[in-house]
Parts: structure tokens; C-alpha cells; sequence
């Protein structure tokens, strides 16, 4: 069971995990043992509340595909079960974002007084780019 939330949960049949070889450098050890973790998470057939569902899929994340599936791949570690855990935080904590909900932006106006020392400001880079004119015979 993998928890997101105090009223979120997981089960483990819904979280697909299987061991695959790690890329990269690694010696003879990389080419034998698959300590490498690939999680396969799919939103649709879930048991998540709808409001997350639909969150998870607006994202614009490289990790979940057009299906709806989260593909996670976890290879930082050397061993599987530490590779285990990490996919499954990760999971986690993707899923963990997708619950909280943003605060809707309330439109505001500038106050009186910055829209004064806007155009104050403006007015007194105006003046100093005016005095670094070319000098006229009418001018000194």
C-alpha cells in the first residue's frame, strides 16, 4: 500500500514494477544483475480520486505518456530494492503534487502612488538621456 495523503492510498496491485538491467558504466556487474527499476503506474485503471486523475493528466510531464500511464525508470542505486523505493517516492511524490490544488490569482491594480513614481522615474531617465545630446552654438 503506498500512501499519498491521509485519504489517498494506493494498492500494490495497481503499481506494475520489474527489474531491468541498468545503463551506463558500471563493469561486469551492470551486465548481469537487473538492479535497475522500471515502475508502470496506469491513471485510468486507478483507484485515485477524479480530481487527481484529471490534475495528472493536464501535466505536461515527460513521464506520463499519451495513454495515461506514469512511466518511472529508477536506476541511481546499485541495488534493486533501494531502486524500488526511489521509483516508488518519486511515484509518490508526483502524485503528491497532482492533490494540491493552486490558489486562483486575484487580478490586482497598481496603487496610485508606484504608478507616480513609475512615471516620476520615467520622466527623470527621460531628462538625463536629453542631457547627453550633442551641444548647439544656442545652447551654452
Amino acid at each position: 500500500m503506498l500512501h499519498i495523503s491521509n485519504t489517498v492510498q494506493i494498492a500494490d496491485w495497481e503499481i506494475e514494477l520489474s527489474a531491468i538491467r541498468a545503463q551506463g558504466a558500471g563493469g561486469q556487474n551492470v551486465n548481469k544483475v537487473s538492479s535497475a527499476i522500471h515502475l508502470r503506474f496506469d491513471i485510468h485503471r486507478s483507484s485515485l480520486p477524479a480530481s487527481y486523475k484529471q490534475r495528472l493528466l493536464q501535466l505536461s510531464d515527460r513521464r506520463i505518456s499519451k495513454d495515461g500511464v506514469i512511466v518511472i525508470k529508477a536506476q541511481k542505486f546499485r541495488t534493486q530494492e533501494k531502486n524500488r523505493e526511489d521509483a516508488l517516492d518519486r511515484l509518490r511524490e508526483l502524485l503528491s503534487s497532482a492533490g494540491v490544488r493552486k490558489k486562483p490569482r486575484r487580478p490586482t491594480r497598481p496603487t496610485r502612488s508606484s504608478q507616480k513614481r513609475r512615471m516620476d522615474s520615467k520622466n527623470k531617465h527621460g531628462k538625463t538621456k536629453i542631457l547627453r545630446g550633442k551641444v548647439g552654438p544656442g545652447d551654452l
